[in-house]
């Protein structure tokens, strides 16, 4: 049984993911994500945010939590991986810039490419970390579906009105199924990691994260939630994929974790960041 729920599980982050790029791609166009990127002070402090900020974070709380060394790991992993594919998702329920959710993913996920198999083994020794690995599967699972979207949106706009709905439908009942799945299947983890200040590490991380995310975003409400968002949503998907050539189950397990606990926290965070956006509106 428990094997079913596992493989529906992995069935839904391919659905979800793949759903929702497909959903922003045929929702938006190209000028759209680009325009947002171009605010250079933006960019800047977007990219100090998820590649110094919070790995510094990361560090500070295994430095001052006792943590068991797969905690220690998969923390810092997470630390150094960003541009999550949840991050729209996130921004449509906070309410926030959906072109720039799409903009500032693309961007956080291109540079964990080039940025984590370099810092990875400086903070974490003996990691050896093929870029092409992580390349691959983010650029089939995310970077295709939302080209095929956009390209879909600029040649048949009509045709992408109708797909996007279906699209979009298909990432949200994804989504739901995965939250549950993700708790009924890592309970007992989740449990067990509570003793090893597993849990309250990994919220401690992601509630630092969001708030310095947050204040960096400038004034405007529906960026500022966006970069809060962005910045605590790790890319769980490269960090699997390092951990799955490197670290043993105990690592991928508290990874697993994480994710759960992410969407648990982010989720709600984000409905919050909603309503005062709409009021400030």
């Amino acid at each position: 049984m428990t094997e079913i729920l596992a493989t529906l599980a992995q069935l839904s982050v391919l659905v979800f993911v793949i759903g929702s790029m497909a959903s922003m791609g045929l929702s938006l166009k190209m000028p759209q994500i680009i325009a947002p990127l171009k605010d250079l002070k933006l960019v800047i402090l977007a990219l100090v945010a998820s590649f110094v900020l919070v790995p510094l974070v990361a560090i500070v709380i295994t430095l001052i939590i006792p943590l068991d060394e797969s905690v220690r790991i998969g923390l810092i992993l997470l630390a150094t991986a960003a541009g999550a594919p949840f991050l729209p998702k996130l921004a449509e329920v906070a309410k926030g810039s959906t072109a720039f959710s799409v903009g500032l993913m693309v961007l956080l996920m291109v540079v964990t490419i080039i940025y984590l198999p370099l810092v990875l083994p400086l903070l974490l020794q003996g990691v050896e970390v093929n870029p092409w690995d992580i390349a691959q599967s983010l650029i089939i699972m995310m970077l295709i579906p939302l080209a095929i979207g956009l390209f879909i949106r600029a040649r048949y706009a009509e045709a992408a009105d109708k797909m996007q709905s279906t699209f979009g439908m298909a990432a949200n009942i994804a989504l739901l199924v995965l939250v549950v799945l993700g708790l009924v299947l890592n309970f007992n983890s989740m449990i067990a990691l509570v003793g090893s200040f597993g849990i309250l590490a990994g919220i401690i991380f992601i509630v630092i994260s969001l708030v310095m995310g947050y204040l960096l975003g400038g004034s405007e409400g529906g960026i500022k939630s966006v970069m809060g968002l962005g910045t605590a949503q790790r890319n769980i998907s490269a960090a699997l994929v390092v951990a799955a050539a490197n670290f043993d189950a105990d690592v991928i397990t508290y990874l697993m974790v994480m994710a759960v606990i992410g969407l648990v926290i982010l989720m709600p965070a984000a409905g919050e960041l909603g309503k005062r956006v709409k009021a400030e509106a």
